[in-house]
């Protein structure tokens, strides 16, 4: 997977960083066909003041494109609140792939035999 993360109005600190892959190697863990992504961490001071620090991702998968975003006072916070809303979103595009393939290679349906008085 290739995984691009940038900062706007932000210093990307190594420990940001290392932070963020550590996370999402958790949605790796869940679907593998992840093409690329990209994360920018970026601080608002026009927000909230306990909704100043963003960390969005866009994620390209085999078969969608998935955009996350989420806001909180703290960047390591929103971090995992991206992290979290990732996983719940690429664990449900895996089962509705999962569904459909299975209902497309099910094969023919087999007749029920009764039994017999």
């Amino acid at each position: 997977m290739n995984l691009k993360i940038s900062g706007h109005h932000l210093e990307l600190t190594p420990a940001l960083r290392e932070y963020v892959i550590t996370k999402l190697d958790r949605v790796l863990h869940h679907f593998d066909q992840v093409i690329d992504g990209n994360v920018v961490l970026s601080v608002d001071n026009h927000r909230e003041k306990d909704k100043r620090q963003k960390a969005e991702i866009n994620l390209h998968l085999k078969g969608k494109d998935i955009f996350i975003e989420s806001c909180d006072a703290d960047m390591y916070a929103a971090i995992d609140l991206m992290v979290d809303k990732l996983d719940r979103q690429v664990i449900k595009h895996k089962d509705k792939i999962q569904g459909h393939e299975s209902v497309k290679y099910r094969g023919e349906p087999q007749e029920l035999q009764q039994p017999s008085a």
